[in-house]
């Protein structure tokens, strides 16, 4: 990991947000993050991501957002976030897709935005429960939420970013 993240400090501007923004598709993030460079090591990057992700506008945040499958629809494409996505989202079992998809749609309805919870680990239950609990929250409470989630999917790619180097 060291050599890919020396690789990760030594990019030019441009490519380190481009790598950037498949783990956070807010520009302002990636922006952030790549101007910070170069890091001493995966916890000074991943501790700037958090920081990064608690500091975004909520504008970025939902720019973000945009780019999250809704939690049961398998991401198209072959590119890295796609691939992640459904790596993630592993854990969903094909008789839940329903009942998420009606979740999904409450939860937009509610929020104006995707549903975005970290998967990883996360069986089709789970998910559909955590779903189900936040539905109750007020809209402050969910900004947080979303807030928690892009903070830790980030960091979990970025992670993975440096495993399969750059």
């Amino acid at each position: 990991m060291p050599d890919a993240l020396d690789a990760f400090n030594a990019l030019p501007p441009a490519e380190a947000e481009r790598d950037l923004l498949t783990c956070c598709a807010s520009r302002a993030f990636a922006a952030r993050i790549a101007s910070l460079r170069p890091y001493a090591d995966l916890k000074a990057l991943l501790d700037a991501a958090d920081a990064a992700v608690r500091e975004l506008s909520w504008d970025d945040v939902l720019e973000a957002l945009k780019a999250h499958p809704r939690i049961g629809e398998r991401p198209d494409g072959d590119g890295r976030e796609a691939a992640w996505s459904r790596r993630e989202q592993s854990g969903v079992e094909d008789g839940l897709r329903a009942e998420l998809a009606a979740g999904n749609r409450a939860y937009e309805d509610r929020f104006g935005h995707v549903y975005l919870v970290c998967a990883t680990g996360l069986t089709g239950a789970e998910l559909l429960a955590k779903l189900r609990d936040r539905l109750g929250n007020d809209e402050r409470a969910e900004r947080g939420a979303v807030r928690r989630e892009l903070a830790a999917i980030a960091r979990l790619r970025l992670s993975r970013l440096m495993e399969e180097g750059g």
